[in-house]
């Protein structure tokens, strides 16, 4: 139901992958930055960049969701072949 509303409202799972690899690339970068910023170090870097990561997994999930939603509903909307 989720995923047919996000296919309607225009996303598709090239979007999701795109946001996947960004999250990954966010995820390092504000590790980075955490690290030379934070005054508590390591750790404190750690968790920042740790909870960027979490998202890459849901929007790949996503991602997936929608790919297999658009390989179903592309072939119950072509018409049968005729021989």
């Amino acid at each position: 139901m989720i995923i047919k509303m996000l296919h309607e409202k225009g996303l598709k799972s090239e979007h999701a992958y795109c946001a996947n690899f960004l999250s990954i690339g966010l995820s390092v970068a504000s590790w980075f930055g955490s690290m030379k910023v934070e005054p508590l170090g390591v750790a404190r870097a750690d968790r920042c960049g740790i909870f960027v990561g979490e998202w890459a997994p849901t929007f790949f999930a996503i991602g997936l969701a929608l790919a297999h939603y658009e390989h179903d509903h592309e072939h119950e909307t072509q018409p049968p072949i005729r021989a």
